[in-house]
């Protein structure tokens, strides 16, 4: 069974483990090159209480199958309601549901602690993950033509948006990612 958890700095390596192959195998990661297990471990830390990051694992053996997380999708506090998410799972678990149960848990996780709209940025093309978006409420926001250069191409990255909430004017701040928890859908 698939379980739950908010990440910790201690899963950097884990982690690295299912995002490393997808930044030296496809054009999927912005990243030319895979980040260091310090790099994972700093990036984890730096989204502190603000912005939720959720490991999937095996209930039985404890095994990392997965992971979702939010960022800021902008420098600036006006942009503080806002995020931009990603989710990624080792490649042998692709189509079994686990992407589909760590964004289920993410933006049920985001709307509980306020945030208003949810930004995912995606290589083009890539239809079973504009599927997926789709499924789960992302509109298509728009797209930037040949802005990413990676494995010798030029490369298009649509915009999905997905409204989380209705914000309120003025909206409720985000709460902490400790007084929300993982919520799973």
């Amino acid at each position: 069974m698939i379980a739950l958890r908010p990440a910790t700095p201690d899963d950097a390596q884990a982690l690295l483990g299912i995002y490393g192959p997808y930044v030296v195998t496809n054009a999927v990661s912005f990243e030319s090159m895979p980040p260091t297990v310090k790099d994972m471990h700093a990036r984890i830390s730096a989204a502190g209480d603000a912005h939720p990051w959720i490991v999937a694992y095996d209930d039985d053996s404890t095994l990392v199958l997965g992971y979702a997380f939010a960022k800021p999708t902008r420098p600036g506090s006006a942009y503080r309601f806002s995020v931009e998410t990603a989710c990624y799972v080792a490649g042998e678990l692709e189509g079994q549901g686990v992407r589909r149960a760590l964004y289920l848990a993410l933006l049920a996780t985001l709307t509980a602690m306020n945030y208003t709209q949810a930004v995912s940025t995606l290589t083009m093309p890539q239809d079973k993950a504009i599927l997926l978006h789709e499924a789960l409420g992302f509109r298509r926001a728009g797209v930037y033509r040949e802005i990413s250069y990676k494995n010798g191409q030029w490369i298009d990255v649509g915009i999905w948006q997905r409204e989380l909430s209705q914000p309120g004017t003025p909206p409720d701040e985000p709460l902490a990612f400790s007084a929300a928890g993982v919520i799973r859908s």
